[in-house]
């Protein structure tokens, strides 16, 4: 019974012993990295001028499908970069209301893909990423081939997403338009 005890103890301070070893893993590796990544970034955005990043979301904002890559592809694409997650999502400001939902949906999508390159984009999604690579490096095969190719999918998979996310708000909004006229023309 006493054996039994001593294990339980054993185990259980085992637990926060691991935690430990994880906690001064991440101080000592990863924790440094992204500040020096966020630090390069800021000054980055100094350094090119923040009015110039505004013009550009500004510029994605256009009305037509012309604009509709620039909407949902490159905007939300310089935004996680920029701004990182949560703060991406502000970079929707700039856009129309009706243009707003299909940017949030392509941005939020985003933050994951963008991990593997530019690990200060969304720091919470890199443990995802790290864990997905492990067994990639298992196997043999080079992570950056693994990241590369979340970006390069995550890249259609954000546009696809804008534009089906518009697609379905513009329908919605015509419809509950329709309704409402329909509603009024009834009432009167």
């Amino acid at each position: 019974m006493l054996d039994a005890l001593a294990r339980l103890a054993e185990s259980f301070i085992g637990v926060f012993e691991n935690g430990a070893e994880v906690f001064v893993g991440l101080v000592t590796g990863i924790i440094p990295l992204l500040i020096i990544l966020l630090t390069a970034v800021n000054a980055l955005i100094k350094f090119v001028g923040e009015d110039r990043v505004n013009r550009v979301g500004e510029w994605a904002g256009r009305p037509g499908w012309a604009y509709t890559p620039i909407r949902f592809l490159v905007w939300p694409m310089i935004c996680v970069f920029f701004l990182t997650n949560p703060a991406c999502y502000t970079g929707g400001v700039f856009l129309p209301e009706h243009n707003k939902p299909a940017f949030y949906d392509s941005a939020v999508s985003f933050v994951h893909p963008i991990t593997g390159l530019f690990p200060h984009a969304n720091a919470a999604e890199l443990f995802v990423y790290l864990g997905i690579a492990a067994g990639i490096q298992e196997l043999g095969l080079p992570t950056a081939d693994l990241a590369v190719r979340y970006f390069l999918v995550g890249m259609v998979v954000i546009f696809m997403r804008g534009v089906v996310t518009q697609f379905i708000f513009d329908l919605i909004t015509r419809r509950s338009v329709a309704a409402a006229t329909q509603a009024a023309a009834e009432g009167a």
